[in-house]
């Protein structure tokens, strides 16, 4: 009997010492320096949003924002407005999917209030005379359904109302009806037929904070916004695979990761020439000792925007070594079906949702990524969103660097919300 004891006793022994090794081996044994090179996806751990825990509960300190349950304030119709179309709205998307956002918004407000027809888009690709279909990157069942009663949709128009005669108009972005009104109106009812091509604001910080404090959205261009634009399935597929990555990798912050928009091209040439005493330009160092200054620690994952790695990443990457770029997390199968590096409308279209679907978003450039990107994270509430600074200040606490657009509540979007 005593021996049968001891034979249990060593079988439960080598059982958890077994676990032990499966455990080592999906968690820990892995370098993150090697993982740059691989193509491969870890899938480690299944993280739901209900069981995650706030990196401010594991390694920042507190950063919980207050927040309310946000409702939609815009309403379809109840019944589909059948009246015939008085002309066509063409319009084509850009390659960089945070115009996207304002495009589609213009767009449909446009028609909505002349009483046309919209013209499904073309996107317009990173080389010259290249366009990809609106079903490359979106689902155009989603698209055509949600706006059902607001707008007619069309994949093709009649052949009297192709592009050759049509009108090309500018509008500003977020446009209003009374610039419809007043210069848009007049020209579709004597040409009925408009091409419209949006007109971007400032990415000047001030100004783009004055301009969207001040903005009342158009119910319509809400819906168009935040309720019209899913990516299509496979697409959609890859970016929650790489999201799933991410959290796997992870695993010492319950899941979460955050997505730091860094390009080092784009900062270079943004902070070329700054003579601004107040400093808004930030390398890769210097955002990596600002993190950990407002308590993010060594093991945090970080998502980089970047295209491939550069050697001015580096420096980041001492102070935090799981920082990844999407080269390193990105299945070489899907690498290889979107043609990464070559066709960079997919590269954009990926960051774009990763930033918007991280816990944690940290813009080193005010444009209007980081506006849109904040955008769907208000929608989503989705609120961590911390911008960089250099500001003396007696605490290092993360909530004195959150973006105005959430501490102030100074983002069009939330007047799309009640």
């Amino acid at each position: 009997m005593a021996r049968d004891v001891r034979q249990v006793v060593a079988g439960l022994l080598t059982g958890s010492m077994l676990m032990m090794l499966c455990n080592m081996v999906k968690r820990d044994h892995f370098d993150p320096l090697v993982v740059e090179n691989l193509s491969v996806q870890y899938d480690v751990i299944k993280v739901s949003k209900q069981s995650l825990i706030k990196l401010s509960d594991t390694s920042r300190g507190s950063l919980l924002m207050e927040s309310h349950s946000l409702k939609p304030c815009w309403r379809k119709p109840l019944t589909i407005n059948e009246e015939q179309s008085k002309g066509y709205i063409f319009f084509t998307l850009t390659e960089s999917p945070e115009d996207h956002v304002t495009q589609i918004a213009d767009a449909v407000v446009v028609a909505k209030y002349l009483g046309a027809t919209l013209v499904l888009p073309e996107i317009r690709g990173t080389k010259t005379g290249h366009k990809r279909q609106f079903g490359d990157i979106y689902d155009i069942k989603r698209f055509m359904t949600s706006l059902d009663g607001i707008v007619q949709v069309v994949k093709d128009p009649p052949m009297e109302s192709s592009k050759v005669n049509i009108t090309n108009i500018k509008v500003p972005s977020m446009v209003n009806q009374d610039f419809i009104a007043s210069k848009i109106q007049p020209i579709f009812k004597a040409k009925k037929n408009l091409f419209l091509s949006t007109e971007f604001q400032s990415s000047n910080l001030a100004k783009a904070k004055e301009i969207d404090h001040n903005i009342k959205m158009d119910p319509n261009a809400c819906l168009a916004i935040f309720g019209s634009l899913d990516l299509q399935q496979e697409l959609n597929q890859l970016v929650s695979t790489m999201v799933g990555t991410l959290r796997s990798l992870s695993y010492k912050t319950n899941g979460q990761f955050v997505a730091l928009d860094l390009k080092v091209e784009a900062l270079e040439s943004m902070c070329k020439g700054n003579v601004i005493k107040t400093k808004h330009c930030y390398n890769a160092k210097e955002i990596g000792e600002f993190l950990k200054k407002i308590g993010f620690q060594r093991h945090t994952t970080i998502y980089l925007t970047q295209n491939g790695w550069h050697k001015s990443l580096d420096a980041l990457r001492e102070i935090f070594p799981n920082t990844f770029t999407k080269d390193a997390i990105i299945p070489a199968y899907e690498k290889a079906k979107y043609q990464i590096t070559k066709s960079p409308e997919f590269e954009k279209v990926i960051d774009f949702q990763i930033c918007t679907q991280a816990d944690v978003f940290v813009p080193t450039i005010s444009n209007l990524f980081y506006t849109n990107v904040v955008a769907k994270r208000i929608a989503s509430e989705k609120t961590e969103v911390l911008v960089p600074s250099q500001k003396v200040s007696t605490s290092s606490a993360a909530m004195e660097y959150v973006s105005p657009y959430i501490s102030k509540k100074s983002h069009w979007a939330y007047s799309c919300f009640c």
